[in-house]
């Protein structure tokens, strides 16, 4: 809470005094007697025992490595410090802050795993992917982090691979109900309960499936450390899907063809306050659908700082970008993001002419009301963003929808519509089949 400057506060010597009462007591006029009131709350707020009675933020450890699946730590990492988590990113490879994570996605950490391992957490999480997990399953120094975390009866998950290679590995699943990546679930030992659950909640542990079951199984975890209220408040802004596992829609309007090849090359720019689960998965998916996919930074350096300061690496830096042709440009959201893209005149001017050329763009969460309306870009199109800026939008007749395709342009509202997004991506590019499978694969549906 802010409060007044103590100078400001103190600022009565001009006030007059009140007369005596018939008991002889001093009594303060009403104004007065306010002012000493707000003046004794704020140095009570201010004061080292209210401070010490504040709680402090949980603290949680996500290590990561080459291999990690990228979506499932980023989202992990971000949603946990949505909800005011305290997340140490720690990368398990010697003397390397930054991973080479899967599907070409790099990573920097906050700190080397070594450097953190007398550290206390409340949660630790392990994401999937290989050879990530079996990274950490050979991590004689993770191993023995975890296991002490473990005795101490605190709050431990995995998700994907992780379970198996990992927890499992280590005899922290015994005697549990514990989940995993469909094709790992004949890996987990025989002492542990198997079942399908996309999030599977046993005592203090916690398990998942998947890259499609990740905002789930992390706002589980938010749950688990805060309540379920503080749970809800961080699912409501991120636009979750109320059917998890239903097949995925896009509403289309003008269709038309974007059969650019079976290898269409694809332009993603990140900078600082970029959303960077929306970016990844982005990213993540349509590299797993096989387009080539180009991550420029618009920053003077290839290290961006997202908007839940998770450190992103881009391929290239924008100037080096604009020197090529792109079949589709992707801009993600986050407000930081959203307004350096709108910014830069290399950057909208590359998207005007791809818009003026009919080839393929499109854009997510603010994006497409801060970066794309005040440029044009939307001028006779049909389009939605995230819900809180719909009022940016000329035309707002279809912005209640999750995906909206209109002829070269691709819209969407926010984090929690960005598996869908990049979906309806492969669907256009590349068939519903492929599509279909790949949410099959990444267990979405």
């Amino acid at each position: 809470m802010a409060t007044r400057p103590l100078a400001s506060a103190l600022r009565l010597s001009k006030t007059p005094r009140a007369p005596f009462s018939s008991s002889g007591s001093h009594l303060a006029p009403p104004h007065l007697a306010r002012r000493l009131q707000t003046l004794a709350r704020a140095l009570a707020s201010s004061s080292p025992q209210a401070m010490a009675s504040a709680p402090a933020p949980k603290k949680v450890l996500v290590p990561v490595a080459n291999g990690t699946e990228p979506m499932e730590a980023v989202i992990t990492i971000d949603v946990l410090r949505r909800a005011g988590a305290d997340v140490a990113v720690a990368s398990v490879e010697p003397g390397s802050a930054t991973v080479a994570a899967a599907w070409g996605v790099k990573l920097a950490a906050d700190a080397l795993l070594a450097d953190i391992a007398d550290a206390e957490f409340d949660l630790i999480s392990l994401p999937g992917g290989m050879p990530g997990s079996s990274t950490f399953r050979d991590c004689k120094l993770l191993e023995n982090m975890v296991k002490k975390h473990v005795e101490k009866g605190k709050l431990y998950a995995a998700i994907c691979a992780a379970p198996a290679m990992a927890l499992g590995t280590w005899g922290l699943l015994h005697g549990l109900k514990a989940t995993c990546y469909p094709s790992f679930m004949d890996k987990l030992p025989s002492e542990v309960h198997a079942v399908e659950s996309r999030v599977q909640i046993d005592g203090n542990c916690v398990t998942s499936r998947g890259p499609g079951t990740a905002m789930e199984y992390s706002v589980v975890l938010v749950e688990q450390l805060y309540g379920k209220e503080k749970a809800e408040e961080v699912a409501g802004p991120m636009v979750m899907r109320p059917q998890h596992g239903a097949e995925f829609s896009t509403k289309e309007l003008n269709s038309t063809s974007w059969n650019v090849g079976e290898t269409p090359k694809i332009l993603v720019p990140i900078a600082n306050g970029t959303e960077e689960m929306e970016a990844t998965m982005i990213i993540d998916i349509l590299r797993r659908a096989k387009a080539t996919v180009l991550v420029a930074s618009l920053e003077d350096k290839l290290e961006v700082v997202a908007s839940r300061k998770v450190k992103m690496v881009a391929d290239v830096l924008l100037d080096d970008a604009l020197t090529q042709q792109y079949d589709l440009i992707l801009l993600p959201g986050g407000l930081g993001g959203a307004e350096a893209y709108a910014k830069s005149d290399k950057l909208m001017g590359l998207i005007k002419k791809q818009a003026e050329a009919n080839k393929l763009y499109g854009a997510i969460c603010a994006s497409p009301a801060i970066a794309l309306e005040p440029h044009g870009l939307l001028k006779g199109k049909k389009a939605t963003s995230f819900p809180g800026m719909w009022n940016k939008l000329a035309d707002q007749s279809e912005c209640k929808n999750r995906v909206v395709v209109d002829g070269n342009l691709i819209t969407s509202q926010g984090p929690g519509t960005s598996m869908e997004f990049s979906l309806a991506i492969v669907e256009k590019l590349f068939g519903r089949e492929r599509a279909l499978e790949l949410a099959k694969t990444m267990v979405f549906v």
